[in-house]
């Protein structure tokens, strides 16, 4: 069974569309000139703005002509991560769907449901001549995933509506009235190439095989962060024995939780047993810690590898160890407003050689409350500062304050309890969305957030549960009915 096979057809249609536009965060030309080619040959005005969002507007069914202007928002982009051993390139490849009993996912790659899904929708509503509703604005934002660049660059004007229906949330059943706001922490290590010593074995340390995720979203189900399971491994050994360290890598995306991290290692002779015991005690140590909360074959690894020449100095390769197991990652705090909803949060996401002598560090922070945001990052600063490091911040966004006597949310709340005969959740998340940063530029906006059921997002198991967008549906066109 193809996508297209599955109802609602058209839908299901508009999202195999988009599957086959290479589109990572950043990339979006095509998908860009995509919706501007297919808006015009449905006859759709169309615009594009300074730095590429799109609005394709709709004119309201007859009768309905003085109903609200109504927005649907999605974003362009997608996280573009791959399993180790898939050979793919997200900036020419297509993704590859597979339909797999009750979901539908990709193959090796993430789907890219996060948010083509919400983008297939406007596009079906837009096509779809059976529906009712009002006049329409569908907005699609680039960049959202790295620096919500769409959102920021969004000028006055270029939409009208002053109800916004977000279409990027990842439960069916929840409707999103809030958001955490977030900040990236960039982290320059310089470092100096030294000679190896003489006589050394080399080994490629590597753990790999971690579920990942979001890291927002997902943040809360404390699944192992690559890279700071790396360092914690090297540091035990390190009060073990002498080792000189030639390179470092791991992670990929601010916003995904790293599943794998590598460094390589130069150990003498009699220290390779030692070395070698304390994985094999990792491994098991590991393996009852994440019991029930990561891939039962993730696993650290020692493979030798050929000589080096040249190392990381030994003070900045072991000060620099030491900085990423001690920084702070995962869930920092809880929420006091808000029963159950994670509040403060870090992802160590990345570290990179990108360049001769400098080491790069990014490390995600989210919160619900902008000091505290400001705080945890602030705390990152101190410590890696005292390693000799420079660090900067860049893409901060505000958070969405929750708005309980929201009239969209009402009306959506109806919609969901008429259909489906039981109440929806009514919820703010520690997850990013751009509604906050609209709610900046446009005071007078009213929105809400939902979206069918996606598992795993940011990473390859990423999948959207196909019975869900089917209900998704149903919600999406009761509402605009409602709102006409």
């Amino acid at each position: 069974m193809k996508i297209t096979d599955l109802e609602p057809k058209l839908i299901w249609e508009c999202f195999d569309q988009i599957t086959k536009i290479p589109r990572p965060t950043h990339h979006l030309d095509r998908m860009r000139e995509f919706l501007v080619s297919w808006a015009e040959s449905h006859n759709l005005a169309v615009a594009t703005d300074a730095v590429g969002n799109v609005v394709i507007r709709k004119p309201a069914t007859p009768g309905h002509e003085n109903a609200p202007t109504v927005i649907l928002q999605g974003h362009q982009d997608m996280v573009a991560e791959k399993l180790p051993s898939k050979q793919h390139d997200f900036l020419t490849d297509p993704i590859t769907t597979i339909v797999d009993g009750e979901w539908v996912r990709a193959d090796g790659t993430t789907l890219g449901a996060d948010n083509g899904m919400g983008c297939a929708a406007a596009m079906a509503v837009l096509i779809d001549e059976n529906l009712e509703h009002g006049p329409l604005e569908c907005l699609f934002t680039v960049d959202e995933e790295q620096g919500l660049i769409g959102a920021n660059g969004l000028q006055p004007g270029f939409v009208t509506g002053n109800i916004l229906l977000n279409l990027d949330s990842e439960e069916m059943g929840q409707l999103v009235i809030g958001c955490a706001g977030g900040k990236i922490t960039d982290i320059r290590v310089p470092y100096q190439k030294v000679p190896a010593t003489a006589g050394l074995i080399y080994y490629k340390v590597e753990i790999g095989g971690l579920k990942g995720g979001h890291s927002g979203m997902e943040i809360n189900l404390g699944r192992g962060n690559a890279n700071q399971q790396l360092a914690r491994f090297l540091f035990e050994c390190s009060q073990e024995f002498a080792f000189e360290m030639a390179e470092i890598d791991g992670g990929n995306l601010a916003n995904a939780i790293p599943r794998d991290a590598w460094a390589v290692i130069g150990v003498a002779a009699d220290d390779v047993p030692v070395l070698a015991r304390l994985a094999m005690q990792y491994n098991e140590q590991m393996h009852a810690e994440f019991k029930g909360v990561e891939n039962p074959e993730f696993m650290l690894s020692l493979d030798q590898t050929e000589n080096r020449d040249t190392v990381i100095d030994s003070l900045t390769a072991h000060n620099l160890i030491k900085a990423l197991f001690a920084c702070p990652n995962g869930v920092q705090g809880m929420s006091h407003a808000i029963e159950g909803l994670v509040e403060t949060s870090c992802n160590l996401a990345s570290v990179k050689m990108k360049e001769p002598g400098m080491i790069d560090v990014t490390v995600h922070q989210r919160s619900s409350v902008d000091s505290r945001r400001d705080e945890i990052a602030d705390r990152i600063k101190a410590l890696f500062m005292l390693i000799g490091a420079t660090v900067s911040f860049s893409d901060a966004y505000v958070g969405w304050a929750p708005n309980p006597d929201s009239e969209i949310l009402r009306i959506a709340t109806e919609s969901y309890r008429d259909i489906f005969h039981t109440e929806p959740k009514v919820e703010a998340l520690h997850a990013g969305l751009e509604c906050g940063l609209f709610l900046e530029k446009m005071p007078a906006l009213d929105m809400v957030s939902f979206g069918p059921t996606l598992k795993d997002i940011h990473s390859p198991a990423e999948k959207a549960n196909i019975q869900s967008v089917a209900d998704f549906w149903k919600l999406l066109t009761e509402i605009l009915r409602r709102l006409a």
